[in-house]
């Protein structure tokens, strides 16, 4: 039986959460560790190593370097400095350090021979995503980002919580740049098939202001943040579970930011949209059938995301 190899680029808040999040429910049987911070490796490794002895399965844990990415299944990307999005909650602050990490260790992955799969969490995630991508030169899905998947889950919680279905009886997508200029595509929101707007026609509680629980998903990280200055548990899950879907080969549907080929009619960029992801990453970009207002709202909010990308320019 094939071992399933997991390794953790940056363990900071979410990446230390992403890695005790695998181990505890034994997706990946083996755990690859790496940071900058050498001593925060060894004790990141020896606090994952103290959990699982309590786990009923096992998980090998390591602290490794990118010339040890060769035969990792799955890579998940989560360098960052929190601490930058203190003085003010904006992700693009984050840009200047992520990206110029980001360039210091591509090539390393690269050379190392790794052909598996990397999920970015990084931000600001679209623009990181690319990045990511255009250095390692993998097949097409084969990188990609967490993107509006966080946000899309704030939005089904929203929506349980104001129509009193589950979660999981609710079709909902954030989609666009994982940031401010996301948005919710109303006429694609359904429940076990039935359309929100045929809800709403006998249902009070589907007549609710899609407006506010449209900001409430969108601004949701950073309620988060203000209290604890980070994020950790949300991200997390929904890495975690990414990861499954690809080494399971599940063949889900997820909001994932992900290269735009004429999708949604645009090109050269990356940004949320729905995936089928499996084993070979995402493996088809599922177009929603958007009204004309909602298509007008995503090339906008994909025009603001090629002006973020501009100050790729700056970043030296």
């Amino acid at each position: 039986m094939k071992t399933r190899k997991v390794a953790i680029i940056g363990l900071g808040h979410v990446g230390a959460h992403v890695a005790y999040s695998l181990a505890l429910q034994g997706i990946a049987d083996e755990l690859v560790l790496i940071d900058m911070n050498e001593q925060k490796a060894i004790s990141e490794c020896q606090d994952l190593r103290d959990c699982v002895a309590y786990c009923p399965h096992r998980v090998k844990v390591s602290i490794g370097d990118f010339a040890d990415l060769a035969d990792v299944d799955v890579i998940v990307n989560s360098v960052g400095s929190i601490g930058l999005l203190v003085a003010r909650n904006d992700r693009l602050d984050e840009m200047n350090f992520n990206i110029k990490a980001v360039n210091s260790y591509v090539d390393k992955i690269k050379a190392s021979g790794f052909d598996g799969i990397l999920i970015n969490i990084s931000n600001p995630c679209d623009i990181v995503t690319r990045q990511l991508a255009l250095g390692l030169g993998l097949p097409r899905g084969h990188v990609f980002g967490t993107g509006t998947g966080l946000d899309t889950s704030r939005l089904l919680s929203a929506l349980n919580r104001q129509t009193g279905i589950d979660h999981k009886s609710t079709t909902a997508y954030m989609l666009g740049e994982h940031g401010a200029l996301q948005f919710a595509p109303w006429s694609c929101v359904s429940f076990r098939g039935v359309p929100l707007d045929t809800w709403a026609q006998t249902d009070e509680r589907f007549r609710f202001d899609r407006e506010a629980l449209q900001k409430e998903a969108i601004g949701g990280g950073w309620v988060t943040f203000k209290g604890k200055q980070c994020t950790e548990y949300g991200i997390a899950a929904t890495a975690a579970r990414m990861v499954h879907i690809v080494l399971h080969d599940e063949k889900q549907i997820l909001p994932a930011s992900m290269g735009l080929e004429g999708e949604y009619g645009e090109s050269g960029l990356f940004a949320g949209v729905p995936c089928l992801i499996g084993k070979d990453g995402v493996e088809q970009v599922i177009e929603l059938p958007l009204t004309e207002a909602e298509k007008a709202t995503f090339h906008e909010c994909c025009e603001g995301i090629r002006k973020n990308m501009e100050h790729l320019k700056e970043i030296v």
